[in-house]
């Protein structure tokens, strides 16, 4: 249990910091309200979440001026969770609506549970209480929070804001790809035909938004980091069959063939990165459009360096009023259904980009009842040439 003295002694980041001003005021105040059936063991819990928020306060400081403004807010957040969970009429008003009281609570809110779940057999109708009281607090602080993220997109730091946003949401994805790897691969098991098959479409499906994230990361730098990177040696058809691999489940969900065609001369030199991602792209969206027949993937020599890749579907066509905004990230769809690549508009933006990154230019062919075919040529010297540039 942390001792008491966590909530009005001095920090190591006080120290540090020689924060100045009057001793914080208590955090806890041991005459509020008791919560009436509430167990102490519960009641102890929360305490300790919210000394430990209290002490770990530099968690906050980018919200914050320092500990003494840390420490009102807690003890603001303190009182309403208490006077909610008591049945007392809470005051919610009095708790600051802003950016530091929701990193707080959220603090709190973590800590407490991790306490709560280890005592030995807590009341779960006392623990539903108090975690009720928690998010009614939460509720309230939330309140005008499309305001304030609509702000700080607008703001000078609202490009910043996007990329961390897409980080978060990469790193779990990550996790997901891993897992979903690991039990397709009977790594934890055996797996029959029909989890494997639901193992492939939930690793396809985290590996789409992971790509939404990593374009949303790559739009914002530019869509051309890849160009500074040396080329290097690699297989064009183990680029094919690795993209064949990741849509397969999606394909057999649909029906639809995914047919590949490598050219006579695989090892080549380039940017095998760059290549993977646009080809998976431009295939997951011809899977998206397409509602019987097939998806054709090929690479296909036009010259003694130069090789032509496609990807052609036998969808219905993209119609011509949105070839216009076709490359647009973030473009409005003008009715529900039109042809997007996503609804962010983020996947071509970043495809074109790569591409004219390894020195090509995207095309796209289109017609009712023929489909539509991405195409682009890169210079790719034979893996064997002893100079290539």
């Amino acid at each position: 249990m942390i001792p008491e003295a966590a909530a009005t002694g001095t920090t190591s980041g006080e120290r540090r910091r020689a924060v100045a001003g009057p001793p914080p005021v208590r955090v806890w105040d041991p005459d509020g309200p008791s919560g009436g059936s509430i167990a102490p063991p519960l009641w102890d819990a929360l305490r300790e979440a919210v000394l430990w928020a209290q002490a770990e306060w530099e968690r906050a400081v980018e919200h914050a001026a320092g500990m003494d403004e840390v420490t009102l807010h807690l003890a603001q957040l303190c009182a309403v969770i208490r006077q909610q969970a008591s049945t007392q009429s809470a005051d919610l008003a009095a708790v600051p609506r802003n950016a530091l009281s929701r990193r707080l609570l959220a603090l709190v809110r973590a800590a407490f549970v991790e306490r709560a779940s280890a005592l030995p057999s807590p009341d779960a109708a006392q623990l539903l209480r108090l975690l009720g009281a928690i998010e009614q607090v939460g509720l309230r602080l939330e309140a005008d929070w499309s305001q304030h993220f609509s702000d700080r997109l607008s703001g000078p730091d609202g490009l910043e804001l996007v990329v961390e946003v897409a980080h978060d949401l990469r790193s779990p994805l990550t996790s997901i790809l891993f897992l979903a790897e690991t039990l397709q691969r009977a790594r934890s098991g055996p797996v029959n035909p029909v989890q494997e098959r639901q193992l492939g479409l939930i690793y396809s499906a985290a590996f789409g938004l992971s790509s939404v994230a990593s374009d949303v990361i790559e739009l914002a730098r530019g869509g051309d980091r890849l160009v500074d990177l040396d080329p290097i040696p690699f297989s064009v058809t183990d680029i094919l069959e690795s993209v064949r691999d990741i849509v397969q489940p999606i394909a057999e969900e649909k029906s639809l063939a995914v047919q590949l065609s490598a050219p006579e001369a695989d090892f080549r030199i380039g940017h095998p990165v760059a290549l993977s991602r646009v080809l998976l792209n431009l295939t997951t969206n011809a899977l998206k459009f397409t509602a019987e027949g097939f998806v054709e993937v090929t690479a296909r020599e036009t010259g003694p360096r130069a090789v032509e890749f496609a990807v052609r579907d036998t969808g219905r066509g993209i119609p011509p009023q949105s070839m216009a905004t076709l490359y647009e990230p973030f473009r409005r769809r003008q009715k529900p259904g039109e042809y997007a690549f996503s609804g962010s508009g983020l996947g071509l933006s970043i495809c074109r980009k790569l591409v004219e990154a390894m020195g090509s230019t995207l095309e796209v062919e289109t017609a009712p009842g023929y489909g539509t075919r991405f195409h682009f040529v890169l210079d790719l010297p034979l893996a064997g040439e002893a100079q290539f540039g």
